[in-house]
């Protein structure tokens, strides 16, 4: 109590409330290295006194948790503008008993920014933009009355166009360059050109020949030219010309702007960017931090992170930026809940190296600028580790001890309850929850939707474990292509960038894959949905999962060369299981799922232990199946759901399939759980079941790329279209601003062939089954080659599938 009075008296001047209580909820705690604590220290802090007394009551804080105190910090309602991150270490941690707390007052909104505010006076700078001289520092977002502007771009904003809000291929031609009085300092933000993720080059002038000179691409570990037509420009002086952008010029300390008609720009609250975090806890290999819980919080206006998005990731397609809005590395027992992540330039919370027993939990994560949660270790655990895609330990050089070789990687934590949509808004290669280089992780009740890449990633198979259930994950691969809702690579020490060198390696080393992917990833009970790709990708050398009773919505499952995979009743609408290349000996099950269409394998030799015993919508796929030598005790059941209008794909209980042994699981505990996040999460939209029992489409219509297309059904309409047989999909609407429309289909187009004029191979479309099956089968690869009837004579359209 002594000390406590010390502090009241210490703190007084700055109107800081210091309170001693006694406390129950620590009596009954016992620790043999600990007498019990008796009292909890209360701290209440407002905004309206200044980082000082924030500042302080950490400090103060800090000396009582040495001494074995319980401590409590009180966060008053109002906006912190922090000057340098809140950096807690290993002297912060709480006990096994008692965490220390930092949380928000009972029903106040208490937001920490990592931005300034600032107060301008703007003067006319030309005809529509304004100007004003800022006196603190460099940004690189602003915010006016909350809302985040648009940097000077080409081309300009547009929220209707999906992909970065708006794309031009002519975005650095050499007529655009030299329109440019002061480019250096600019950005040029591109796709990959395969478009696997992004990618981001600065400008740092131009050379004699009126060339850019760039520094960047290095965000992408698949190096790749940048894109020919996904690409924009921002941060260029002379691109600001649309209402709502603006432009800083370093030179001058200058901030250029273009208000909106309706914006008072004297009376507006100006706010910029500043620090990349806000919270770091942060402890040491030999001292980690401990048994600390943050809540109901508001992190918002950090600076974007995507130039220093360059750690390679194990042979994954990701580069890194190891920081966030929170910053949690060498910890155990750290809790963040009940928090919003929002206005941030780069990634919310980051879970770094070692850590144990970590959780976020309850959080609300939207607009923000890179990834939502990340598990990532580091790579001195990893035993002969290779990054770039096509790097490799050679075999005599290789270490075969099994598992980690230090415990420098996050473990036995938690992403559950979380609302995370509208991320990556300037990166792409980027999830939800991402997880490299761990094991144990639990991603459990998240709602995760329109997001540019993966809903939920694992990088590779180091160390397994993860168990992921009960999410919803859709309005996913938005921007991007070749990818899952759920993602994950195995590329590790079996992996081979030559397919023949790792055939021979899986043949003399058997069971290699055990090294890395020790411990089996478990996906179940959870709803899946993928834009361009599939709902479940277990691509390049994923091994050791068991996925069953999932609900996939449109790309259905992928099993890509890996190991011990084991499928089991899943459902799968209007698609079905896509197997890849697979390995001799893989042990890989499919059996008891229901499955809407054909298998579709590319490059198969090999059928792994069982594909067999599953439940096909159509007797057209399980035809199919047989002429594979799968699926001979396989059976055609009717689409006999309880109410598939509204997403409840449960069979009735008369089903073929129930009484054979499919089980049916719940179709209402997929998402978050608390109420708080449950009145925001939206659901995915359900789609209508196209396939009948006959495999045919007679009578329905099929709604695809923004068109709608029928059968034909009448000689009358064979006649009128030209076309030699009743063959073909009818094209009968387009929406004027649908991607059908902006590749050129017309009313009446006859779809008669889906080509890859890149891979080999064509589909004939003697009904629209047959092109939903074949856009299901290559929607992935992100453009579809088409022959159109039109006029009586054929055409070739090459569709880009992206908007």
């Amino acid at each position: 109590m002594v000390i406590g009075m010390r502090l009241l008296f210490l703190l007084f001047p700055f109107s800081f409330l210091l309170l001693s209580l006694t406390s129950c909820s620590t009596s009954d705690f016992k620790k043999s290295s600990e007498t019990k604590r008796s009292s909890t220290h209360i701290f209440k802090v407002s905004p309206s006194q200044g980082n000082l007394v924030l500042n302080r009551a950490l400090s103060d804080a800090k000396n009582l948790l040495v001494q074995n105190e319980n401590v409590e910090i009180l966060l008053g309602a109002g906006t912190y503008y922090l000057d340098s991150p809140i950096v807690l270490g290993a002297e912060f941690s709480g006990t096994d008993q008692t965490a220390f707390s930092m949380r928000a007052q009972k029903n106040a909104q208490v937001i920490l920014s990592a931005g300034k505010k600032l107060d301008l006076k703007w003067s006319k700078h030309s005809e529509n933009v304004f100007k004003a001289t800022v006196q603190s520092g460099t940004f690189d977002q602003l915010y006016i009355n909350g809302e985040r502007q648009v940097r000077a771009r080409y081309p300009n904003y547009d929220p209707s166009v999906l992909v970065f809000n708006g794309f031009s291929a002519d975005a650095i031609d050499p007529q655009r360059i030299n329109f440019w009085t002061q480019p250096a300092g600019g950005y040029i933000h591109s796709l990959h050109e395969a478009r696997w993720g992004g990618m981001h080059h600065q400008i740092t002038g131009v050379d004699d020949n009126g060339e850019l000179m760039l520094d960047g691409g290095f965000q992408n570990n698949r190096a790749s030219d940048m894109h020919k037509k996904y690409r924009y420009v921002e941060n260029v002086y002379d691109e600001l010309d649309a209402p709502g952008e603006w432009f800083y010029s370093k030179k001058d300390s200058t901030l250029y702007y273009y208000p909106p008609n309706n914006l008072d720009l004297d009376g507006a609250t100006i706010e910029t960017s500043n620090l990349a975090h806000i919270i770091e806890i942060r402890g040491t290999a030999d001292e980690p931090v401990k048994n600390i819980n943050i809540e109901g919080i508001e992190y918002v206006h950090t600076a974007q992170t995507f130039m220093q998005t360059r750690e390679q990731l194990l042979r994954s397609d990701w580069a890194i930026y190891r920081g966030g809005a929170v910053l949690i590395e060498h910890a155990e027992n750290i809790k963040i809940s009940n928090s919003d992540f929002h206005s941030l330039g780069g990634n919310a919370v980051f879970v770094s190296n070692y850590n144990r027993g970590v959780e976020i939990s309850g959080n609300h994560i939207y607009d923000i600028g890179a990834s939502a949660i990340s598990f990532v270790g580091n790579p001195d655990a990893v035993r002969s580790p290779s990054f770039e895609y096509n790097e490799f330990v050679p075999i005599e050089d290789m270490d075969f001890e099994p598992g980690p070789k230090s415990n420098n990687y996050p473990s036995l934590s938690f992403a559950n309850d979380n609302l995370i949509h509208d991320i990556g808004w300037v990166e792409k290669q980027v999830a939800g929850v991402q997880i490299s280089m761990a094991s144990e992780i639990t991603v459990a009740h998240n709602s995760i939707y329109r997001v540019p890449r993966a809903g939920i990633n694992v990088s590779e198979g180091t160390w397994g474990g993860h168990l992921l259930e009960y999410n919803d994950v859709f309005d996913t691969v938005l921007e991007t292509g070749d990818h899952g809702a759920f993602n994950s690579w195995g590329r590790d020490r079996f992996w081979h960038p030559d397919r023949a060198i790792m055939d021979q390696l899986a043949a003399d080393h058997p069971g290699m894959w055990k090294l890395d992917a020790q411990k089996k990833t478990i996906i179940r009970n959870s709803r899946w949905q993928c834009d361009h790709g599939w709902d479940i990708d277990l691509d390049d050398g994923s091994s050791n999962y068991e996925i069953y009773n999932n609900l996939m919505l449109n790309g259905g499952l992928k099993l890509r060369e890996g190991f011990k995979r084991i499928a089991t009743n899943n459902i799968i609408i209007n698609n079905s299981f896509h197997p890849h290349v697979w390995f001799e000996n893989s042990e890989d099950v499919f059996k008891n799922n229901l499955i809407t269409a054909s298998h579709k394998p590319i490059l198969n030799e090999h059928w792994g232990d069982e594909i067999n015993s599953n439940y096909f919508l159509n007797q057209g796929g399980l035809d199919k199946a047989k002429t594979l030598g799968l699926d001979s005790k396989s059976l055609v059941v009717a689409a006999d759901f309880v109410n598939s209008e509204v997403g409840d794909f449960r069979l009735k209980n008369n089903s073929p399939a129930i009484k054979s042994g499919f089980k049916n699981f719940s179709m209402h505990q997929f998402g978050v759980k608390s109420k708080r996040l449950k009145k925001l999460a939206e659901q995915p939209d359900i789609p209508e079941l196209f396939f009948d029992i006959d495999g045919e489409s007679k009578g329905k219509t099929l709604k695809l790329l923004g068109a709608e297309f029928k059968n034909i059904e009448t000689l009358g309409e064979q006649s009128s279209l030209g076309a030699s047989e009743m063959k073909g999909a009818m094209v009968i609407s387009v929406d004027p601003k649908s991607i059908a429309a902006r590749e050129g289909l017309m009313v009446r187009d006859l779809i008669l062939k889906v080509q890859d004029l890149t891979f080999g191979g064509e589909d004939d479309i003697d009904e629209v089954n047959d092109f939903l099956n074949a856009y299901q089968s290559r929607k992935w690869r992100g453009v579809l080659d088409v022959v159109v009837l039109r006029n009586q004579k054929p055409h070739m359209f090459t569709i880009d599938l992206l908007e």
